[in-house]
């Protein structure tokens, strides 16, 4: 059954988002992000690039013919994803696509907003029975 793991108190969702993406990259796993809105996963794409003068996150869109042989892969869809191992989830939502994955990551801000949503999403994964690990980033590291 898929694990799920909130990261909460994170200063912003995005940037934190990048974080995730580098530390599953550095530790030679694969990466599946996950967001209908575009805009904000064109955001993300963008924010992959300068989020860290030092760092490079090697990601492409699913449907790049390099999807299967890159670390990390942006999706909007519901489509078939090359990797099955990590899924970040950028949606306000629970992706569809999340039982594909061995592990789902969920980072929440603290806008009161997103907090809601992810509260939203918390109970639905909680009822379908997942096992969920909550990271408080304040005292503990990233997922």
């Amino acid at each position: 059954m898929t694990e799920i793991d909130f990261a909460f108190g994170a200063p912003d969702r995005l940037r934190t988002a990048c974080q995730v993406a580098l530390k599953r990259v550095q530790a030679g796993q694969k990466l599946v992000v996950y967001c209908r809105d575009t805009n904000r996963l064109s955001q993300f794409d963008r924010l992959l690039w300068a989020f860290d003068d030092l760092a490079f996150v090697p990601h492409v869109a699913v449907d790049d013919p390099l999807a299967s042989q890159t670390p990390v892969v942006l999706t909007s869809s519901d489509a078939e994803t090359p990797h099955h191992e990590w899924l970040l989830n950028l949606d306000d939502s629970w992706p569809p696509i999340y039982t594909r994955f061995r592990r789902v990551i969920e980072i929440v801000s603290n806008d009161a907003s997103e907090r809601e949503a992810a509260r939203a999403r918390w109970r639905f994964y909680q009822e379908c029975g997942h096992q969920i690990v909550k990271h408080d980033l304040a005292t503990q590291d990233l997922p």
